[in-house]
């Protein structure tokens, strides 16, 4: 039989079991808290500084201060600059040197061009112009083009630069337009180009291509065009001698050339 002292001991020590446990729940869960902010919150908060570190410190760092532009002759810096779609408040870090090489051949006015960055600020874009070919003359409206009939701009101004003016509509005379700038490259390629002062391709049906060379009409057709130039410098060299004026020359048979003067057109 238990005495009154050894019931109050055994509460006693009741109390201390139950006093030990609950701590012992109080410190797992301060150690679970604790857990729960080194696996997640710490790792968080590293990931969301660097992410601030790398969006915000390191691209000032390297802020892109300099464009170094080479090869643009026809096209303004400026007008290279928006083509390549460049701010000057970019980093380097974040520019896409590939897409600015995309947008930049995306301008018929570059044949060619490389980019490159140059850390800690400078953007390097080198470019190879596309060269003005010819001049289309469309319906009243004169437009620059490159030796494949591709239109590079349209002239706003006076300023005609001396190029070959052809007068076509690559749009609904697609083949004669072809026609056409195949002859402008045997002219240019043959060196008729810096003898002449003027010259000007007439092209609405193929086989009727025609050429004005400074006021002498040069019936060319389709095809064989260096062959017909050659025999047109020999025409041209008679007619010099004999001081023949000439309405027109008719180069669309094959191996011969039919010379109209003036006074026979007119009777």
């Amino acid at each position: 039989m238990k005495t009154r002292k050894s019931i109050k001991s055994s509460r006693g020590n009741t109390s201390g079991r139950k006093g030990s446990q609950n701590m012992l729940k109080r410190f797992d869960a301060v150690m679970a808290k604790l857990k729960i902010i080194l696996l997640v919150v710490i790792p968080l908060l590293a990931v969301g500084g660097l992410l601030y570190f790398f969006t915000h410190a390191v691209p000032s760092v390297f802020k892109m201060r300099t464009v170094e532009l080479a090869g643009n002759e026809h096209l303004t810096d400026d007008e290279l600059k928006n083509i390549g779609g460049i701010r000057s408040d970019e980093s380097l870090l974040t520019m896409s040197s590939r897409k600015v090489y995309e947008k930049l051949k995306e301008s018929p006015w570059i044949q060619a061009a490389a980019v490159r960055k140059e850390y800690p600020s400078k953007l390097l874009i080198s470019i190879r112009e596309t060269e003005p070919f010819a001049l289309l003359d469309m319906k009243g409206r004169m437009f620059i083009v490159d030796d494949r009939g591709r239109m590079l701009e349209e002239l706003k101004d006076n300023s005609v630069p001396f190029l070959p003016v052809i007068m076509s509509d690559p749009y609904n005379e697609k083949e004669a337009f072809r026609e056409a700038v195949n002859l402008a490259k045997v002219i240019k390629n043959m060196g008729v180009l810096q003898k002449k002062q003027r010259i000007e391709i007439i092209a609405h049906q193929p086989n009727e291509v025609a050429a004005n060379l400074d006021g002498v009409h040069v019936k060319v057709g389709a095809g064989e065009h260096e062959d017909k130039l050659t025999r047109l410098g020999e025409i041209e060299q008679e007619i010099g001698k004999r001081h023949i004026p000439v309405a027109y020359i008719d180069l669309r048979f094959a191996k011969k050339a039919i010379v109209k003067p003036v006074n026979e057109v007119i009777r």
